[in-house]
């Protein structure tokens, strides 16, 4: 999946991305991976310039929304204000979760801030998915607060979300195991929640944890009969859209 650049200007980008990352870090450093490879540039002054805050010192998310764990609101409204006072345009966060604080964060700053799910959505009809029952795999946080599933209603699709046990078997294991650096243990689990939800109906699968497309290798996917729509994929192409048309715009001006 690539964005064309219609209008990049010979000299490249204008705009700065700030990425507010570090939950986990492996997302973060993969979402910069992701938005370098997708984007069709012919040399590195055509790439859009990246600050990435890479912070793992944020308090869980999922910890703080379930259990009572520590706030990790003012660490991540840190890294948008440091991001911001270093002069980007525009900010991604890299962590499905973290969106459970996106009202917060998207106040706190006077830029525009992605939204990974209606990213997700976007990718969903970019990829042909224009109804139908969408399966959601994420961190317990995500699935049982409900992140995905207004968007996917809203959008016209039907949300199914994995059981308590499937949460617990299959999108906590892959999870974790990606955050502690064994993604080649990852797999399994991950496969078995797809498979899971498409037993059920689905006709794609969510990979609503940032941690979820390291745990599904790109070189896998086609192993599963349905479409895997992965967040951080989906966030860098939204990112690409948008920083055309800005540059579309300037270039017109």
């Amino acid at each position: 999946m690539q964005v064309i650049l219609k209008n990049s200007a010979a000299t490249g980008w204008g705009r700065t991305l700030g990425v507010l990352g570090g939950m986990g870090p492996l997302a973060g450093a993969s979402f910069a991976y992701r938005l370098a490879q997708l984007t069709p540039a012919r040399n590195d002054q055509e790439h859009i310039p990246v600050l990435l805050r890479n912070d793992p010192r944020i308090p869980d998310r999922s910890a703080s929304r379930l259990s009572g764990g520590t706030d990790p609101l003012p660490a991540m409204l840190e890294g948008m204000r440091f991001l911001e006072r270093a002069g980007v345009d525009c900010i991604a966060i890299p962590c499905n979760t973290a969106h459970l604080w996106f009202d917060a964060l998207d106040s706190a700053v006077g830029v525009p801030v992605m939204h990974i799910v209606e990213s997700v959505v976007e990718d969903l009809r970019r990829q042909g998915i224009q109804g139908g029952k969408i399966g959601i795999m994420g961190t317990a946080a995500t699935l049982e607060l409900g992140l995905y599933q207004r968007y996917l209603i809203a959008a016209g699709y039907e949300p199914l979300v994995p059981s308590q046990a499937e949460i617990l078997a299959c999108c906590v294991p892959a999870i974790f195991a990606v955050k502690a650096n064994r993604i080649d243990a990852a797999f399994s689990p991950a496969s078995q929640g797809i498979t899971a939800l498409e037993r059920r109906g689905a006709q794609a699968v969510v990979l609503g944890c940032t941690e979820l497309p390291l745990a599904v290798p790109h070189h896998r996917r086609e192993e599963f009969g349905l479409v895997l729509t992965d967040s951080v994929d989906a966030l860098a192409l939204s990112v690409l859209e948008r920083f055309n048309a800005s540059e579309a715009v300037a270039l017109e001006v």
